[in-house]
Formats: C-alpha cells, structure tokens, sequence
C-alpha cells in the first residue's frame, strides 16, 4: 500500500498494483551502505559500482542481478534481531557478485519472457525519489513466482562459493559470522513450510542442513565469533526498524509496539512518523522537536521535519530545517530534490535563484532523474527561457523512456538555443540517443 501522505524521506514509487515497490530513503540508505563498502572492499569491488535498491516487501529476502544491482527487502531489514544478520547476508549476496554467478546465470536464460524480466530489473529504479512513479521498473506478481525464481535461482555448488566468500570478507572485516548463521538457521526452520508459504530467499537460495553446519563450525572457528556489532550501528538499526515500520505498518501497530511508556529514541521517532500518517501534525512536531533539541545536528530528524512542513502545507517553513539537513549531508539528494521542491514553490526570486543553485549540484549526482528536470523545466520556465524549459523536458522524458516525446521535446529546444553552446549540442546528443533507442 501506498501511505496517502509519503514522500521522498521515504518514498515508494509504484507503477501497478502488483509488482516490485521500491523505497528510497536516505536514512536506510546510507546505514545499508555503512554495513555493505567494507564487505565490497574486502571482496575487491568497487562500492561506488554496487547500486543498492530497497524493497517495499515484509518477506525475507535479497538478491541480485547484472549490473551490480542488490536489492533487499524492508522486511529483512525489520526482522534482523540485529545489525549482524543483514550485515551477514549482504556478505553472501557480495559473494554472489565477486564470483560471477550473476552473469553465469545470464547465459543459461532460454525463455524470452524470463529475459524480458531480467531485462526489467537491470532498468529498475529510474524513478526512485523522483516521485515520477510510473517510471519505475515493475514486473507483475505472476513474473515474480514464476520468471523471477528463475533468474534468481543459484546451484548448490554457487551458494557453497557465496557462503565461503562471506566467511573470508567477514573475516577481513574483523566481524563476526554468527548474524549469517544465525539467518540461515531460521530460514532452515522454515524450509518444511509450503512453497507458496516459504520466504522468497529459500527458493531463489537453496538451503541445506549442510550449510547451516558449515556456517556454525566457520562460526566457532571465528576469532571474532564473539565481537559484538559496534554500538552505533545497533543504534542506528533500531531506529531505522522503528522509522520502517512506523511508515509501512498501520498507526494502531506503531502505538501497541511503540507505546507512551516506551521513552527511547526508536519509540518517539516511531510516534512522529505515526502521528504524521494521522495528520495531528502538532503532536507530530511536538515529538519531533524534541528529538531534535537533544540531537540538534541529525540530519534525518531535520529532513522529517521538513518533509511533514512541505506535506502539510508549510513550504516557506520547510526551507530552513531542509537547508540544515543538506548542510550536513549534502550527497543526500533525496532530502536536495525535497529542498529544491520547497525553495521551487515558494515562488519569490530569491528562492527561485537558490533552487537553481541546488538543482545543478544535485544533478551533477543524478543526471537522469526525471523529478530534477520536471523542477529544471518549471524554473526555466518563470525566466521565460524557451530553449532550456524545451531542453529540460526533453532531458525529463528521456530519463522515463519517453523517447518520442524526447525527441519533439529535443528538436524544439534546438531550434531554440544558441549555436556553439554546451546546451545546444546536449540537445543535439539527446536527440540522436533518443531515436537511437527507439528503433
């Protein structure tokens, strides 16, 4: 289900009822991200390769596919007792990557509708925090059970190779294996279940009894079985549990497992985010100021802040936490493009210049995000720049797909600018690559 009042500090763009539902949000991001470079450091892999999506999914799973793509579930990240069981599983799925099994795969795909998903999933996520969610790669709930197991299946023999990788970078990491086994264990306890029943990851991983046994020996043999996870990344885990579940499960779930008498951290940021999807936006704010009082420089609390301000109709007001929140994290382009959104509607020069500024930083990040160029288009319109408001449409639809349209969109815009100028031949570029790709 899609929440009535999310936007982008969590952000499901969903383009049919059923299908793949992604989630951008930066606060999960970059913990995903804190748990997974040293793993893909450890593994020779360059981090800045591995795109890392999040799925809208309760079920236990992760997977990925070719280009370097990892997805994992929302509900992988909810049901891990703790940071090391998701930290254990992006090990093997690293694995997964390191040893090729992904492009091996490739060359097994016989059926056309199989390599037309396979083909979906290297295009998912054009639309993530965009709010452009009709651009979002979606593949129907019937290729899921039946193309999606197929592409995603491993040999025994290839997931022996994984689980034995993850013991080696877990060990250059100087982190326990235990969360890996652990996970295992449990999936193990649940292979009796019917398949209709089972967590994806059983029927995509296959799981053996011998494996389990591998992983606890590799455990007891470990000389960091015993580490505990740093106590800043179990802090941060139980809030972004609380902030998941406080967005995707109902109010009346947040307030029986985050009640009132619960005074941590986790619970009162769980209470913001319900009393928000209830739009008691004075109790939301209450809590929230509060977190920020005693956390003045987090810049996740300050991005919620702005979000509920900007939903709720504050925008002028949004401005300031939302400037604070980039400040301090200023690669963090889903909380720029909400700023740029902010800043865009107030609608008075001076926010109009600053809108710009941001909008040419966060697209030096994200190029072919559609949302940026849909702001792109409205601020050249109000300087009544025909050329660059054509240009920026053109560059919107290509990002989506929309190739005939990028190109009406293109040779308007070169009719429109200056010979010689970087614009012009950007649109001259745009418009061969756009009739190119829909041939």
């Amino acid at each position: 289900m899609i929440l009535a009042l999310l936007t982008p500090a969590l952000h499901i763009p969903k383009a049919r009822a059923q299908g793949l539902s992604l989630i951008t949000d930066a606060e999960t991001e970059n913990l995903i991200r804190e748990y997974s470079t040293p793993l893909f450091q450890a593994a020779g892999l360059s981090p800045q390769s591995i795109r890392i999506f999040l799925v809208n999914d309760p079920a236990l799973n992760a997977f990925v596919t070719a280009g370097n793509r990892m997805f994992i579930n929302t509900g992988l990240i909810m049901q891990a007792k703790s940071p090391s069981e998701v930290i254990g599983v992006i090990a093997h799925e690293t694995g997964h990557i390191a040893g090729g099994h992904v492009s091996l795969r490739g060359e097994n795909l016989e059926n056309s509708n199989i390599i037309a998903l396979a083909s979906t999933l290297l295009g998912v996520g054009v639309a993530i925090a965009t709010g452009e969610g009709a651009a979002a790669g979606v593949f129907s709930a019937a290729g899921q059970s039946a193309g999606l197991a197929n592409i995603l299946s491993y040999s025994r023999r290839q997931e022996a190779a994984a689980d034995q990788a993850a013991i080696n970078y877990l060990k250059a990491t100087e982190q326990s294996p235990a969360g890996l086994r652990d996970f295992m264990s449990v999936l193990l306890g649940k292979e009796v279940l019917l398949t209709q029943n089972q967590d994806p990851y059983l029927r995509t991983h296959p799981l053996t009894r011998d494996r389990v046994n591998f992983l606890d020996d590799q455990t007891q043999r470990s000389p960091y079985k015993d580490r505990p996870v740093r106590a800043d990344l179990v802090q941060k885990h139980e809030r972004v549990k609380a902030k998941l579940a406080a967005f995707l499960n109902s109010v009346n779930s947040t307030f029986r497992d985050y009640p009132e008498s619960d005074t941590s951290l986790p619970a009162r940021y769980a209470r913001s985010i319900a009393y928000y999807k209830d739009s008691e936006l004075d109790k939301a704010l209450a809590e929230l100021d509060k977190l920020i009082a005693e956390n003045p420089q987090d810049p996740y609390f300050l991005e919620f802040k702005g979000q509920m301000l900007f939903e709720f109709g504050k925008g002028q007001e949004a401005i300031a936490p939302l400037e604070q929140a980039v400040a301090i994290l200023p690669k963090a382009n889903s909380i720029r493009y909400l700023l740029i959104r902010a800043l865009a509607e107030s609608d008075t020069p001076e926010n109009n210049k600053k809108a710009m500024e941001h909008l040419n930083v966060a697209l030096q990040i994200q190029q072919n995000h559609p949302g940026l160029w849909r702001q792109a288009a409205i601020l050249f319109g109000r300087q009544d720049n025909k050329g660059m408001t054509s240009l920026a449409l053109a560059e919107r639809a290509f990002a989506l797909g929309n190739f005939g349209e990028a190109i009406g969109y293109g040779e308007r815009a070169i009719k429109l600018l200056d010979a010689g100028t970087p614009a012009k031949l950007r649109a001259n570029d745009l418009v061969a690559t756009a009739r190119l790709r829909k041939q």
